[in-house]
């Protein structure tokens, strides 16, 4: 595997393990604190990848004060609520439904591209599916700056769009919990699927 690495990708190793092969979901965090300046870089790295018609749904929601925080995380599976209560950063990943307002700055180019959102549900399919696209995007930055990422998705979604985005212009994705790692931080890596069980030819 890693002579194919080394002969196919033109990411360096040190690049390589940083993003994908030594990286890993924090489950704890140092006490270490994540700077807006750190955020902001990721999210000037990440922009730029693709989405469908240059859509751009995804909104972050940077927790910070105890208050917020302490709402999200009575929304969250008992299970996770210590990992958010830990964590240097709790970010909320969420959906922009009205993506299609910006289409005229962001897609000038097709006049029409707002209208062609004009259909709730299928707006609000595009938004969810290429928010989702972003959110990863977002994670591989998150690695990108040396930190960890903790993405958690067992929460009460009815309940965090109630509490946030009362206005239902926004749709939860995730929480992500962003930091340096603490002690122990790492379960047991899980198998991967293989190349041969994953991809065909048709």
């Amino acid at each position: 595997m890693t002579d194919i690495l080394e002969d196919r990708l033109t990411l360096s190793r040190e690049a390589r393990d940083l993003l994908f092969l030594e990286a890993r979901t924090a489950n704890s965090f140092a006490d270490t604190a994540v700077s807006d300046e750190q955020v902001r870089a990721i999210y000037d790295l990440v922009k730029y990848a693709p989405t469908s018609m240059n859509q751009q749904p995804l909104r972050i929601v940077l927790l910070r004060s105890a208050g917020a925080r302490g709402r999200l995380i009575s929304h969250l599976a008992r299970a996770n609520r210590q990992k958010s209560e830990e964590a240097p950063l709790v970010a909320l990943l969420a959906a922009d439904l009205n993506f299609h307002d910006r289409l005229p700055e962001v897609f000038p180019h097709v006049p029409a591209a707002r209208d062609m959102y004009r259909d709730t549900a299928l707006r609000k399919q595009s938004a969810q599916f290429n928010a989702t696209l972003q959110l990863a995007y977002f994670i591989i930055g998150v690695r990108a700056a040396g930190l960890c990422a903790g993405p958690i998705v067992g929460y009460d979604e009815a309940g965090i769009n109630h509490d946030f985005f009362p206005e239902g212009d926004r749709c939860v994705l995730a929480v992500v919990n962003i930091g340096l790692p603490g002690a122990d931080p790492w379960h047991p890596r899980l198998p991967r699927l293989s190349y041969e069980d994953v991809v065909t030819v048709a």
